[in-house]
């Protein structure tokens, strides 16, 4: 049996049901990894005054935030990047790349 995804970019795959979620979920970490990355300049000249915020504490939980925050875009659809890197990898496990 093999997964039918909804995106056009993603050809259904020849590769096991198991395989492919594994695929998945490394495509959507990848672009959770990139929107963390697009997300942290944003944050980088943000003022830190009190009452809540500054200091060290602040510093170390913000990576926090941001990896949350990607987290939340992928889970609501994301830019596309996960779509075009589980094709790509689908290929690649086929032996079409």
């Amino acid at each position: 049996m093999t997964v039918q995804t909804a995106s056009p970019l993603v050809a259904a795959p020849t590769v096991p049901d198991a395989v492919s979620a594994r695929i998945r979920k490394t495509a959507e970490d990848f672009e959770v990894s990139f929107m963390s990355q697009m997300l942290k300049p944003m944050f980088e000249g943000l003022s830190t005054e009190a009452p809540f915020g500054g200091g060290d504490a602040e510093a170390t939980w913000r990576g926090f935030l941001i990896d949350a925050m990607a987290k939340q875009v992928v889970k609501a659809g994301g830019v596309g990047v996960t779509d075009v890197v589980m094709s790509e990898m689908l290929k690649m496990q086929e032996g079409r790349a």
